[in-house]
């Protein structure tokens, strides 16, 4: 890999786009294109503030069972970075309205089968 293969402009433009699109689900709880954004395999893992998900069925449940309010937030500091044309990672800080605690969230995505996925995602919150 050369430097010229990082941040190429029309990959980092389609990650980026994948990227609002997860965004955009999260806050509208769209749970469909949540799935459809992840990885349906046993090898992906998403880390969160409270629970440790391995494999796609234990995130599907996760999402299925989280509560439909408050997911609104405010992004700030992200950062996505391409890598050739297939892999990048989506880095962010974000804040929801009425908590003191502001939190990280990190992805690492892969183009699989022609589309962007999220291969492993890690999200905490820090003390206030």
């Amino acid at each position: 890999m050369t430097p010229t293969d990082i941040n190429r402009p029309d990959t980092h433009a389609e990650l980026s786009a994948a990227f609002a699109r997860y965004e955009d689900a999260l806050v509208n709880n769209h749970v469909d294109v949540l799935d459809e954004l992840f990885w349906a395999s046993p090898h992906t893992v998403r880390y969160g503030a409270g629970e440790n998900l391995h494999g796609i069925d234990a995130i599907r449940e996760f999402r299925k069972a989280r509560p439909s309010v408050g997911l609104a937030r405010t992004l700030r500091n992200t950062v996505i970075t391409t890598f050739g044309a297939d892999f990048g990672t989506a880095m962010t800080e974000f804040a929801r309205e009425g908590s003191a605690k502001p939190g990280r969230q990190s992805q690492t995505w892969c183009r699989i089968d022609g589309r962007w996925v999220v291969v492993a995602a890690h999200v905490s919150l820090l003390a206030p």
